[in-house]
This record gives structure tokens, C-alpha cells and sequence, in this order.
């Protein structure tokens, strides 16, 4: 299980590992490349292929100040999937992350700037 042990702006501390770019946190491991098509809004697109039905949480870092913005689309998809899509600044988000992963099969997709 992948925990994240600290947040700060522009780093993130997961299982020991240190990461200064975007990245996805899920069941399946850690990508640590990811980007999205608009640096400050987050579409489906940007998460179409990290997460499926299994999942049973979205869980999004919207940055340190909240300035990466969650477009419709990505709430109404993971809807539709059952997923329920949670968006709150990334410490929050992490904070949230650690406190369901235990117990439901989340996904975060954590922004580490802004």
C-alpha cells in the first residue's frame, strides 16, 4: 500500500520515495510522469487510462493554493463509473488519500504546484 508520509509545494513524500512532478497514486503503483493536456486544468482526458471501475474514489490535488482547476467532464465520467471524484488542495487531498486507501479502492491524482 502506498501511503504519503509528506506534502509540501513541489515535492511529495510516498512509501520513503521523494517526487517533484505530478503524479498518480494507485493500487496498481505510482506513475510519476504524469501531465496534463492544460497545465491548470485537469479533463478527462488527463485520466482516462489510470483509472477504471474498479475504483471506488477519485481522490485530486488541486495544488498547494487550489489553482489547478477540475473541468465538469472529469466528475460526470467518474460518476458514470461509480467513482466518486473528491477534489480539495493537495494537502487535503492527501490527507483524505491516507484516510481511504485502507478501506476503499482510490486513485489520486495529486498536482503538486500551485
Amino acid at each position: 500500500m502506498n501511503t504519503i508520509d509528506s506534502y509540501q509545494f513541489g515535492q511529495i513524500v510516498v512509501g520513503g520515495k521523494v517526487y517533484s512532478s505530478d503524479i498518480i497514486i494507485s493500487p496498481a503503483g505510482i506513475k510519476d510522469d504524469w501531465w496534463r493536456k492544460d497545465g491548470h486544468e485537469l479533463c478527462q482526458e488527463d485520466i482516462a487510462g489510470a483509472i477504471s471501475e474498479s475504483h471506488e474514489v477519485l481522490v485530486v490535488g488541486t495544488g498547494a493554493s487550489g489553482l489547478m482547476k477540475v473541468l465538469s467532464d472529469v466528475n460526470r465520467a467518474t460518476q458514470a463509473q461509480g467513482i466518486e471524484p473528491i477534489a480539495k488542495t493537495t494537502d487535503k487531498a492527501g490527507n483524505i488519500y491516507n484516510q481511504l486507501c485502507y478501506s476503499q479502492r482510490v486513485i489520486a491524482a495529486l498536482h503538486l504546484t500551485c
